[in-house]
Protein backbone atom coordinates (compact mmCIF):
# COMPACT_ATOMS: atom_id res chain seq x y z
CA UNK A 1 0.00 0.00 0.00
CA UNK A 2 1.67 3.40 -0.88
CA UNK A 3 2.02 5.61 1.73
CA UNK A 4 -0.78 8.12 1.36
CA UNK A 5 -3.25 5.32 1.69
CA UNK A 6 -1.22 4.36 5.04
CA UNK A 7 -2.24 7.95 5.76
CA UNK A 8 -5.62 8.25 4.81
CA UNK A 9 -7.07 4.67 5.01
CA UNK A 10 -8.51 4.96 8.52
CA UNK A 11 -10.45 8.08 7.84
CA UNK A 12 -11.59 6.81 4.31
CA UNK A 13 -12.98 3.66 5.94
CA UNK A 14 -15.62 5.88 7.66
CA UNK A 15 -16.54 7.29 4.56
CA UNK A 16 -18.74 5.79 2.33
CA UNK A 17 -19.53 6.44 -1.93
CA UNK A 18 -20.49 10.50 -1.57
CA UNK A 19 -18.82 11.47 1.80
CA UNK A 20 -21.06 9.03 3.75
CA UNK A 21 -20.56 7.17 7.34
CA UNK A 22 -20.35 3.86 6.22
CA UNK A 23 -22.10 0.86 7.64
CA UNK A 24 -21.87 -1.05 4.01
CA UNK A 25 -21.34 1.05 0.85
CA UNK A 26 -23.70 3.65 1.32
CA UNK A 27 -25.53 4.25 4.80
CA UNK A 28 -25.93 7.65 7.13
CA UNK A 29 -25.28 11.23 6.71
CA UNK A 30 -22.15 13.03 5.30
CA UNK A 31 -20.02 15.44 7.92
CA UNK A 32 -19.08 17.64 5.31
CA UNK A 33 -21.10 20.17 3.65
CA UNK A 34 -20.92 20.70 0.02
CA UNK A 35 -21.69 17.03 -2.11
CA UNK A 36 -21.84 16.35 -5.22
CA UNK A 37 -25.49 15.03 -7.34
CA UNK A 38 -24.43 10.89 -6.31
CA UNK A 39 -23.04 12.20 -2.36
CA UNK A 40 -27.08 14.20 -2.52
CA UNK A 41 -28.96 11.08 -3.38
CA UNK A 42 -27.15 8.57 -1.35
CA UNK A 43 -26.78 11.28 1.89
CA UNK A 44 -31.30 10.74 1.83
CA UNK A 45 -30.42 7.28 2.35
CA UNK A 46 -32.83 4.17 2.60
CA UNK A 47 -32.56 1.77 6.08
CA UNK A 48 -36.16 -0.08 5.00
CA UNK A 49 -35.98 -3.81 3.95
CA UNK A 50 -38.01 -4.73 1.70
CA UNK A 51 -39.93 -7.76 2.14
CA UNK A 52 -39.28 -9.50 -0.25
CA UNK A 53 -35.33 -9.89 0.42
CA UNK A 54 -36.18 -11.14 3.78
CA UNK A 55 -35.22 -15.30 4.91
CA UNK A 56 -38.74 -16.56 3.29
CA UNK A 57 -39.14 -13.91 1.03
CA UNK A 58 -40.25 -14.01 -2.73
CA UNK A 59 -36.39 -14.16 -3.51
CA UNK A 60 -35.40 -16.48 -1.11
CA UNK A 61 -38.90 -18.83 -2.28
CA UNK A 62 -37.61 -18.24 -5.75
CA UNK A 63 -33.63 -19.23 -5.44
CA UNK A 64 -34.93 -22.66 -3.08
CA UNK A 65 -37.56 -23.44 -6.01
CA UNK A 66 -34.76 -23.70 -8.74
CA UNK A 67 -32.25 -25.50 -6.03
CA UNK A 68 -35.12 -28.04 -5.19
CA UNK A 69 -35.45 -28.48 -9.38
CA UNK A 70 -31.96 -28.92 -9.88
CA UNK A 71 -31.37 -25.61 -11.72
CA UNK A 72 -29.04 -23.64 -8.94
CA UNK A 73 -26.38 -25.41 -6.74
CA UNK A 74 -24.62 -22.65 -5.03
CA UNK A 75 -25.10 -19.46 -2.67
CA UNK A 76 -26.84 -16.53 -2.84
CA UNK A 77 -26.15 -13.69 -0.52
CA UNK A 78 -27.68 -10.31 0.20
CA UNK A 79 -26.35 -7.77 2.27
CA UNK A 80 -27.31 -4.21 3.61
CA UNK A 81 -25.41 -1.29 4.56
CA UNK A 82 -23.01 -4.49 5.90
CA UNK A 83 -24.98 -6.65 7.55
CA UNK A 84 -26.32 -10.08 5.36
CA UNK A 85 -30.18 -10.19 4.88
CA UNK A 86 -29.94 -13.24 3.32
CA UNK A 87 -27.61 -15.71 2.73
CA UNK A 88 -28.62 -19.03 0.84
CA UNK A 89 -26.04 -22.45 0.26
CA UNK A 90 -27.67 -25.27 -1.88
CA UNK A 91 -25.93 -28.16 -3.33
CA UNK A 92 -22.11 -29.77 -3.35
CA UNK A 93 -18.95 -28.09 -3.57
CA UNK A 94 -17.51 -31.79 -4.37
CA UNK A 95 -20.20 -34.78 -5.09
CA UNK A 96 -17.12 -36.83 -4.64
CA UNK A 97 -15.74 -35.76 -1.47
CA UNK A 98 -19.51 -35.01 0.19
CA UNK A 99 -18.52 -31.49 0.10
CA UNK A 100 -21.83 -29.02 0.58
CA UNK A 101 -21.42 -25.92 -0.27
CA UNK A 102 -21.42 -23.37 1.91
CA UNK A 103 -20.40 -19.25 2.61
CA UNK A 104 -17.03 -19.94 2.94
CA UNK A 105 -16.68 -22.01 -0.15
CA UNK A 106 -14.67 -20.01 -3.42
CA UNK A 107 -16.03 -20.09 -6.62
CA UNK A 108 -14.84 -19.59 -10.08
CA UNK A 109 -15.46 -15.92 -11.22
CA UNK A 110 -15.19 -15.84 -14.52
CA UNK A 111 -16.03 -12.61 -16.30
CA UNK A 112 -17.08 -11.62 -12.84
CA UNK A 113 -13.33 -11.27 -11.82
CA UNK A 114 -12.59 -8.85 -14.84
CA UNK A 115 -13.04 -5.66 -12.82
CA UNK A 116 -10.22 -6.76 -10.62
CA UNK A 117 -7.75 -5.75 -13.98
CA UNK A 118 -9.34 -2.11 -13.96
CA UNK A 119 -8.67 -1.56 -10.15
CA UNK A 120 -5.44 -2.28 -10.27
CA UNK A 121 -4.88 0.19 -13.12
CA UNK A 122 -6.64 2.73 -11.50
CA UNK A 123 -4.38 2.39 -8.13
CA UNK A 124 -1.10 2.81 -10.40
CA UNK A 125 -2.95 6.01 -12.16
CA UNK A 126 -3.96 7.33 -8.61
CA UNK A 127 -0.21 6.81 -7.71
CA UNK A 128 0.25 8.38 -10.68
CA UNK A 129 2.46 5.52 -12.45
CA UNK A 130 0.25 5.56 -15.50
CA UNK A 131 -2.20 8.14 -17.11
CA UNK A 132 -5.47 6.77 -18.71
CA UNK A 133 -4.19 8.93 -21.73
CA UNK A 134 -0.64 6.89 -22.01
CA UNK A 135 -0.61 4.20 -25.14
CA UNK A 136 -0.10 0.78 -25.01
CA UNK A 137 3.53 1.87 -26.42
CA UNK A 138 4.56 3.72 -23.74
CA UNK A 139 4.55 0.58 -21.41
CA UNK A 140 5.27 -2.30 -23.32
CA UNK A 141 7.24 -3.69 -26.75
CA UNK A 142 6.58 -6.14 -29.34
CA UNK A 143 3.33 -4.45 -30.10
CA UNK A 144 2.62 -3.03 -33.64
CA UNK A 145 2.97 -0.07 -34.65
CA UNK A 146 -0.95 1.14 -34.80
CA UNK A 147 -1.32 -0.59 -31.42
CA UNK A 148 1.16 0.76 -29.57
CA UNK A 149 0.85 4.25 -30.85
CA UNK A 150 -2.85 4.59 -30.99
CA UNK A 151 -4.72 2.14 -28.44
CA UNK A 152 -4.54 4.50 -24.92
CA UNK A 153 -5.13 2.95 -21.38
CA UNK A 154 -8.28 4.50 -21.73
CA UNK A 155 -9.48 2.31 -24.65
CA UNK A 156 -8.57 -0.89 -22.95
CA UNK A 157 -10.23 -0.51 -19.87
CA UNK A 158 -13.48 0.75 -21.51
CA UNK A 159 -13.86 -2.11 -23.82
CA UNK A 160 -13.35 0.71 -27.00
CA UNK A 161 -9.83 -0.52 -28.03
CA UNK A 162 -10.83 -1.80 -31.63
CA UNK A 163 -8.65 -5.47 -31.02
CA UNK A 164 -9.01 -8.87 -31.78
CA UNK A 165 -6.94 -11.55 -31.23
CA UNK A 166 -6.32 -14.90 -33.43
CA UNK A 167 -9.04 -17.65 -32.41
CA UNK A 168 -7.99 -19.39 -29.43
CA UNK A 169 -6.75 -23.12 -29.00
CA UNK A 170 -9.43 -24.45 -27.00
CA UNK A 171 -8.42 -27.89 -26.86
CA UNK A 172 -4.90 -26.84 -25.08
CA UNK A 173 -4.74 -27.60 -21.87
CA UNK A 174 -1.77 -26.01 -19.45
CA UNK A 175 0.46 -27.36 -16.71
CA UNK A 176 1.76 -24.10 -15.10
CA UNK A 177 1.77 -20.55 -14.31
CA UNK A 178 4.36 -19.65 -16.58
CA UNK A 179 2.90 -21.72 -19.64
CA UNK A 180 -0.65 -19.70 -18.88
CA UNK A 181 1.23 -16.65 -18.91
CA UNK A 182 3.38 -17.48 -21.92
CA UNK A 183 0.25 -18.35 -23.99
CA UNK A 184 -1.63 -15.33 -23.39
CA UNK A 185 1.07 -12.43 -23.74
CA UNK A 186 2.02 -13.92 -27.12
CA UNK A 187 -1.93 -13.92 -28.49
CA UNK A 188 -2.33 -10.16 -26.83
CA UNK A 189 0.77 -9.53 -28.57
CA UNK A 190 -0.75 -10.89 -31.97
CA UNK A 191 -3.95 -8.04 -31.38
CA UNK A 192 -4.46 -6.68 -34.50
CA UNK A 193 -6.69 -3.16 -34.94
CA UNK A 194 -9.84 -4.06 -37.02
CA UNK A 195 -11.74 -1.08 -35.06
CA UNK A 196 -11.38 2.36 -34.24
CA UNK A 197 -9.99 3.23 -31.11
CA UNK A 198 -12.38 4.94 -28.99
CA UNK A 199 -15.60 3.93 -30.66
CA UNK A 200 -17.52 1.09 -29.19
CA UNK A 201 -17.81 -1.42 -32.19
CA UNK A 202 -16.18 -5.09 -31.27
CA UNK A 203 -16.58 -7.34 -28.70
CA UNK A 204 -12.84 -8.52 -28.38
CA UNK A 205 -12.24 -8.26 -24.78
CA UNK A 206 -9.54 -10.41 -24.26
CA UNK A 207 -6.57 -8.97 -25.80
CA UNK A 208 -7.88 -5.54 -23.82
CA UNK A 209 -7.43 -7.86 -20.26
CA UNK A 210 -4.59 -9.32 -21.12
CA UNK A 211 -2.74 -6.28 -22.11
CA UNK A 212 -3.99 -4.55 -18.77
CA UNK A 213 -2.70 -7.15 -16.98
CA UNK A 214 0.42 -6.59 -18.78
CA UNK A 215 0.92 -2.73 -18.11
CA UNK A 216 0.21 -3.83 -14.41
CA UNK A 217 3.03 -6.34 -14.42
CA UNK A 218 5.50 -3.76 -16.39
CA UNK A 219 4.95 -1.30 -13.81
CA UNK A 220 4.79 -2.97 -10.82
CA UNK A 221 7.59 -5.66 -11.62
CA UNK A 222 5.10 -8.14 -10.16
CA UNK A 223 2.91 -10.93 -11.69
CA UNK A 224 -1.21 -9.51 -11.86
CA UNK A 225 -2.00 -12.46 -9.96
CA UNK A 226 0.49 -11.17 -6.98
CA UNK A 227 -0.56 -7.80 -7.43
CA UNK A 228 -4.08 -8.77 -7.22
CA UNK A 229 -3.49 -10.65 -4.30
CA UNK A 230 -2.00 -8.51 -2.34
CA UNK A 231 -3.30 -4.93 -3.54
CA UNK A 232 -7.38 -5.77 -3.60
CA UNK A 233 -7.56 -9.07 -1.91
CA UNK A 234 -5.37 -8.27 0.93
CA UNK A 235 -6.70 -4.45 1.16
CA UNK A 236 -10.18 -5.45 1.07
CA UNK A 237 -9.79 -8.80 3.50
CA UNK A 238 -10.77 -11.17 1.34
CA UNK A 239 -9.53 -14.01 2.85
CA UNK A 240 -11.07 -16.57 1.07
CA UNK A 241 -9.90 -14.71 -2.31
CA UNK A 242 -6.92 -16.21 -4.74
CA UNK A 243 -6.05 -17.29 -8.45
CA UNK A 244 -5.92 -20.85 -7.72
CA UNK A 245 -3.96 -23.44 -9.54
CA UNK A 246 -5.67 -26.22 -10.68
CA UNK A 247 -3.88 -28.56 -8.55
CA UNK A 248 -5.39 -26.77 -5.53
CA UNK A 249 -8.80 -26.64 -7.67
CA UNK A 250 -8.88 -30.53 -6.78
CA UNK A 251 -7.49 -30.56 -3.45
CA UNK A 252 -8.74 -27.87 -1.12
CA UNK A 253 -11.95 -28.70 -0.15
CA UNK A 254 -13.22 -25.01 0.19
CA UNK A 255 -13.42 -24.30 -3.75
CA UNK A 256 -16.33 -25.72 -5.50
CA UNK A 257 -15.91 -27.81 -8.04
CA UNK A 258 -18.36 -26.99 -11.91
CA UNK A 259 -20.53 -29.78 -12.80
CA UNK A 260 -20.73 -29.61 -16.39
CA UNK A 261 -23.47 -31.42 -18.87
CA UNK A 262 -21.43 -32.93 -21.66
CA UNK A 263 -23.49 -33.57 -25.18
CA UNK A 264 -24.53 -37.15 -24.16
CA UNK A 265 -26.46 -35.75 -20.68
CA UNK A 266 -24.02 -36.64 -18.60
CA UNK A 267 -22.58 -34.50 -15.71
CA UNK A 268 -18.99 -34.37 -14.92
CA UNK A 269 -16.85 -32.83 -12.41
CA UNK A 270 -14.91 -30.57 -15.23
CA UNK A 271 -11.87 -30.48 -12.93
CA UNK A 272 -11.15 -33.82 -13.05
CA UNK A 273 -12.37 -34.99 -15.72
CA UNK A 274 -10.44 -33.13 -18.29
CA UNK A 275 -9.33 -35.30 -21.30
CA UNK A 276 -7.01 -33.97 -23.67
CA UNK A 277 -7.65 -36.93 -25.82
CA UNK A 278 -11.64 -36.65 -25.76
CA UNK A 279 -13.61 -36.32 -29.30
CA UNK A 280 -16.12 -34.25 -27.58
CA UNK A 281 -15.32 -30.95 -27.56
CA UNK A 282 -17.54 -29.73 -24.22
CA UNK A 283 -14.86 -32.13 -22.14
CA UNK A 284 -12.68 -29.00 -23.07
CA UNK A 285 -13.91 -26.19 -25.23
CA UNK A 286 -13.92 -23.86 -22.51
CA UNK A 287 -13.92 -25.91 -19.72
CA UNK A 288 -12.55 -23.94 -16.70
CA UNK A 289 -10.27 -27.00 -15.61
CA UNK A 290 -8.03 -26.91 -18.58
CA UNK A 291 -6.39 -23.28 -17.72
CA UNK A 292 -3.81 -24.28 -14.72
CA UNK A 293 -4.38 -20.72 -13.49
CA UNK A 294 -6.70 -17.70 -14.96
CA UNK A 295 -4.69 -16.02 -17.68
CA UNK A 296 -4.00 -12.39 -16.50
CA UNK A 297 -6.62 -9.80 -16.02
CA UNK A 298 -9.41 -12.46 -15.51
CA UNK A 299 -10.88 -14.93 -13.87
CA UNK A 300 -10.10 -15.56 -10.09
CA UNK A 301 -12.09 -17.50 -7.09
CA UNK A 302 -14.17 -15.57 -4.50
CA UNK A 303 -16.51 -16.49 -1.82
CA UNK A 304 -19.84 -14.81 -1.47
CA UNK A 305 -18.93 -12.68 2.01
CA UNK A 306 -15.56 -11.71 -0.16
CA UNK A 307 -17.58 -9.70 -2.75
CA UNK A 308 -19.07 -7.87 -0.28
CA UNK A 309 -15.60 -7.07 0.95
CA UNK A 310 -14.55 -5.83 -2.40
CA UNK A 311 -18.09 -3.65 -3.01
CA UNK A 312 -17.04 -2.05 0.54
CA UNK A 313 -14.31 -0.86 -0.48
CA UNK A 314 -14.68 0.28 -3.45
CA UNK A 315 -17.14 2.50 -1.21
CA UNK A 316 -14.97 3.42 1.73
CA UNK A 317 -11.78 4.05 0.02
CA UNK A 318 -9.70 1.16 0.95
CA UNK A 319 -9.19 0.32 -2.81
CA UNK A 320 -8.86 3.24 -4.58
CA UNK A 321 -9.07 6.83 -3.28
CA UNK A 322 -12.84 7.57 -3.29
CA UNK A 323 -12.58 10.06 -6.74
CA UNK A 324 -10.74 6.89 -8.62
CA UNK A 325 -13.33 4.54 -7.46
CA UNK A 326 -15.72 7.40 -9.22
CA UNK A 327 -13.19 6.97 -12.51
CA UNK A 328 -14.02 3.17 -11.98
CA UNK A 329 -17.67 3.40 -12.13
CA UNK A 330 -18.54 6.42 -14.21
CA UNK A 331 -21.37 5.52 -17.29
CA UNK A 332 -18.94 6.08 -20.27
CA UNK A 333 -20.26 3.75 -23.18
CA UNK A 334 -24.07 3.97 -23.72
CA UNK A 335 -24.76 0.87 -24.28
CA UNK A 336 -28.72 1.05 -24.26
CA UNK A 337 -31.71 3.25 -22.82
CA UNK A 338 -30.44 2.34 -19.13
CA UNK A 339 -27.46 0.80 -19.84
CA UNK A 340 -23.76 1.94 -20.00
CA UNK A 341 -20.02 0.59 -19.85
CA UNK A 342 -17.57 1.89 -17.21
CA UNK A 343 -14.25 0.73 -16.52
CA UNK A 344 -14.69 -3.27 -16.93
CA UNK A 345 -17.44 -2.82 -15.22
CA UNK A 346 -20.85 -2.63 -16.82
CA UNK A 347 -23.60 -0.12 -15.17
CA UNK A 348 -27.20 0.82 -15.22
CA UNK A 349 -30.15 2.99 -14.03
CA UNK A 350 -32.59 0.80 -12.04
CA UNK A 351 -35.68 2.28 -10.97
CA UNK A 352 -34.07 5.50 -10.44
CA UNK A 353 -30.68 4.22 -9.02
CA UNK A 354 -27.47 2.79 -10.01
CA UNK A 355 -26.49 0.06 -10.54
CA UNK A 356 -23.03 -1.45 -10.89
CA UNK A 357 -22.54 -5.13 -12.10
CA UNK A 358 -20.56 -7.90 -13.66
CA UNK A 359 -21.56 -11.06 -14.63
CA UNK A 360 -19.33 -14.16 -15.74
CA UNK A 361 -19.89 -18.26 -16.76
CA UNK A 362 -18.42 -21.27 -18.17
CA UNK A 363 -19.18 -24.79 -18.36
CA UNK A 364 -20.37 -25.17 -14.60
CA UNK A 365 -19.65 -21.90 -13.70
CA UNK A 366 -21.80 -18.58 -13.33
CA UNK A 367 -21.02 -15.53 -10.97
CA UNK A 368 -22.80 -12.10 -10.22
CA UNK A 369 -22.09 -9.55 -8.07
CA UNK A 370 -24.48 -6.19 -7.87
CA UNK A 371 -24.02 -2.90 -6.59
CA UNK A 372 -26.47 -0.64 -5.57
CA UNK A 373 -24.74 2.28 -3.77
CA UNK A 374 -27.91 4.73 -3.29
CA UNK A 375 -28.90 2.40 -0.55
CA UNK A 376 -26.13 -0.22 0.61
CA UNK A 377 -26.98 -2.98 -0.86
CA UNK A 378 -25.31 -5.90 -2.19
CA UNK A 379 -26.17 -8.62 -4.26
CA UNK A 380 -24.47 -12.20 -4.99
CA UNK A 381 -24.83 -15.18 -6.86
CA UNK A 382 -22.40 -17.93 -7.12
CA UNK A 383 -23.12 -21.02 -9.00
CA UNK A 384 -21.29 -24.28 -9.90
CA UNK A 385 -23.61 -26.11 -11.87
CA UNK A 386 -24.91 -26.06 -15.94
CA UNK A 387 -28.16 -24.83 -16.50
CA UNK A 388 -28.61 -22.02 -13.63
CA UNK A 389 -30.82 -19.12 -15.03
CA UNK A 390 -28.80 -16.40 -14.24
CA UNK A 391 -30.31 -13.54 -16.21
CA UNK A 392 -33.50 -14.40 -14.54
CA UNK A 393 -31.64 -14.88 -11.27
CA UNK A 394 -30.70 -11.30 -11.00
CA UNK A 395 -33.73 -10.00 -12.61
CA UNK A 396 -35.42 -11.36 -9.38
CA UNK A 397 -32.52 -10.08 -7.14
CA UNK A 398 -32.96 -6.96 -8.65
CA UNK A 399 -36.74 -6.85 -8.08
CA UNK A 400 -36.47 -7.82 -4.53
CA UNK A 401 -34.15 -4.70 -4.05
CA UNK A 402 -35.46 -1.71 -5.92
CA UNK A 403 -39.46 -3.43 -6.79
CA UNK A 404 -37.92 -2.92 -10.79
CA UNK A 405 -39.65 -5.37 -13.30
CA UNK A 406 -37.55 -8.77 -13.15
CA UNK A 407 -36.26 -8.23 -16.54
CA UNK A 408 -32.53 -9.57 -16.19
CA UNK A 409 -29.32 -7.55 -15.59
CA UNK A 410 -26.75 -5.78 -17.86
CA UNK A 411 -24.81 -8.83 -18.73
CA UNK A 412 -21.06 -9.28 -17.63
Amino acid sequence: MDSDSVRRVDRRRLLGWGGLAAAGVVAGVSPVGARSGLADQAAAGDDRVPPDTLPGGAYDRYVARLAAEGRFSGVVLLSHQGRTVLSRCYGMADEDKRIANHEGTAFSLSSAGKPFHAVAVLQLAQRGEVKLSDTVGAHLKGFAKDVAEQVTIHHLLSGTSGLDCPDEDVRRVFHSRDEVHEYYEKRARQATLVGVPGVPDTAHEEAEVTISALIVEAVTGRTYWDYVQENIFGRCGMTGSAFVTRPQWLTDGHIAHPYMKLADGNVVDAVRNLDESSPDPNVLGKNPGRAFIDAPGDGGFATAPDLVRFARALGDGTVLDRPWADVLTAAKIPHGPKGFGAYGIPVSIVNGQWMYQRAGGNPGVSANWNIYPYTGWVGVILGNCDGVPLPEMIGQEMQAVTGAPADGGTGG
